[in-house]
Order: structure tokens, then C-alpha cells, then sequence
């Protein structure tokens, strides 16, 4: 699933290849991606210039300009597990599960989204919607301040992984990162968030900051389906440490990586690097390791 890293690759692209040209058509091909009637959709953003470009973790907003002194609408990408946002050639062919085309200006260029698994949304709302779309979030991971992470911390008794992993407590981060942060911070998984040792929450702040902003440097992890505004792969891939390494040997340590499941969701850790602290939430039901795939 795209995260934070992924998303802001995508817009670097926007607004290398797509600020400050017209969207001068608009195709919607498959209504089941847009969230609100189609032809509102339409309208309101066919002939608007993309003046803008932001983002609060994983959510994209593209801001549009009218040619009249109107209030900017703003076209919201959330790209669930699949999506992908690009700018490519009019003539290039239509791949499968492409949802939503914006022909760009008069040149040879549309702003394509593309989603497979069709988990994916767009929506073009006022500012004043977008700025509820942002305030459901936590603080973006990359933006947060060492206080404010301090604080959300305190008195959490889920795993560490979890919270990391609440895009209300902080947003942007999923799978991936969640799993090189606590590693690159030698932080079991299982530890209850609101008992970590402040020397071990502070180093886990700058963890997730520093894997944040290396995975943008290399353009993102594309693990399956990723891709970025001008259609290629991330690279960051034969960068991770421990993510889908179970069974391979640790880069600091050459034990095996191991892997946990906690709600549902696979943590994969270096049990040497990242031991298990005396205080640590029990498996339950739902969550068992593995020594192997």
C-alpha cells in the first residue's frame, strides 16, 4: 500500500510535470472511484488550472483555479492499496483498471488514475471539506515535532506497531515503515506504546523521520504495484532492513528475521536487535510468530 514516502513522490511529479497546466477534459470511466455524483465531478474540474499541490500523509490534494475570482476546488487522491497517479502521453495505450483521465493542457499529456484492486478514491470538495479531510488525521509523521510525538505516546497501552500504524494518532505511516522505524530504533513490536523509555521514544521520532526521508530520496518502495507521477517504480526496495525478510539473515546481526502478527497485520523484526522488553503485550488470539515464510 502506498505511504507517506510514496505519495510525496507522486506529487514532486505533479508538480514537475503537471502544476500550472489546464485540465481541459475529463473522463471518468469507472463512477465506483469518484466519491460524490460523477458529474460534479466533472464540472468542477474541467478548465480549472492546477494551481497547487499539498499533502497530510497519505492523502494528495490537488488545488484547482477557475478562470473567474472563485473559490478553489480541490481534488482529493487517496490511493488505497493499488492506485497510481501519473502524467502520460494522450497516444500511450489505456491500460487495465484505468479509472479517471484529465487531458492536460494542449499538449500531448493526460493526468492518469489507475487502481486495480479499486480500494482508491478521488473527490473534488471546497477548501473548507478538505480541511475536515485533514483534520481526521494525526500530525504527519514527517512534520512532527519530538514534543508532539512525546505526547501522543503517553498513556497508550496498544503495540508500538499499532499506533504507528493509527493514521489518527500519526498519519502517513503503514507496514513498511512502521517496520524499518522500530527496527532502525531497536523497538520490539509488541511494546506497549505508552511504556516505551524516553531515551527509546526519542530515538524511535528520529527513526521514523529518517526512514521517512530516505525512502523519498529513492523515490519509494514498490513492492507490487507502485508507481510514481511519470509511471516507474520505487527503489527503495533493496533498501529495507527487515520488511518481507522473515528467515533472511539480520544486516546488523546476521541472526534470522522473524515475523509477528499483531491484528491482523504482519511486523516482521529482528528478535537480537529488537528483543522482547519484560513488559510486552501478550500475543492474544490474533497474533502468533513465525520462524520461517
Amino acid at each position: 500500500m502506498p505511504e507517506l514516502p510514496e505519495v510525496e513522490t507522486i506529487l514532486r511529479g505533479l508538480a514537475e510535470h503537471a502544476l500550472g497546466r489546464r485540465v481541459t477534459g475529463v473522463e471518468v470511466r469507472n463512477r465506483a472511484v469518484i466519491m460524490g455524483a460523477a458529474a460534479d465531478f466533472v464540472r468542477n474540474i474541467a478548465g480549472k488550472l492546477i494551481a497547487g499541490l499539498e499533502r497530510k500523509g497519505k492523502v494528495l490534494a490537488v488545488r484547482l483555479s477557475g478562470k473567474n475570482p472563485e473559490a478553489p476546488r480541490y481534488l482529493v487522491v487517496r490511493l488505497g492499496m493499488t492506485g497510481q497517479v501519473t502524467v502520460t502521453p494522450r497516444e500511450a495505450p489505456l491500460e487495465p483498471h484505468t479509472h479517471v483521465r484529465l487531458a492536460l493542457g494542449a499538449g500531448n499529456e493526460e493526468l492518469r488514475f489507475r487502481d486495480v484492486r479499486r480500494f482508491g478514491r478521488l473527490r473534488c470538495c471546497t477548501r473548507r471539506e478538505l480541511e475536515a479531510v485533514f483534520a481526521r488525521l494525526g500530525p504527519d509523521a514527517r512534520e512532527i515535532t519530538e514534543e508532539q510525538f512525546l505526547a501522543a505516546l503517553r498513556g497508550r497501552r496498544g503495540a508500538i506497531k499499532s499506533w504507528l500504524m493509527n493514521q489518527q494518532s500519526l498519519s502517513g505511516i503503514g507496514n513498511i515503515y512502521a517496520d524499518e522505524a522500530l527496527f532502525a530504533a531497536r523497538i520490539h513490536p509488541l511494546t506497549p506504546a505508552g511504556y516505551l523509555p524516553l531515551a527509546a521514544a526519542r530515538r524511535l521520532h528520529r527513526a521514523v523521520k529518517r526512514i521517512l526521508d530516505r525512502a523519498i530520496a529513492w523515490g519509494g518502495t514498490s513492492v507490487r504495484d507502485y508507481r510514481n507521477a511519470e509511471g516507474r517504480p520505487g527503489d527503495f526496495l533493496s533498501e529495507l532492513r527487515v520488511y518481507q525478510r522473515t528467515g533472511e539473515p539480520c544486516r546488523r546481526c546476521r541472526r534470522p528475521i522473524r515475523r509477528l502478527v499483531i491484528s491482523g497485520r504482519s511486523s516482521h523484526f529482528c528478535p537480537h536487535c529488537q528483543p522482547r522488553p519484560r513488559r510486552a503485550l501478550p500475543p492474544g488470539r490474533r497474533t502468533r510468530s513465525f520462524a520461517g515464510r
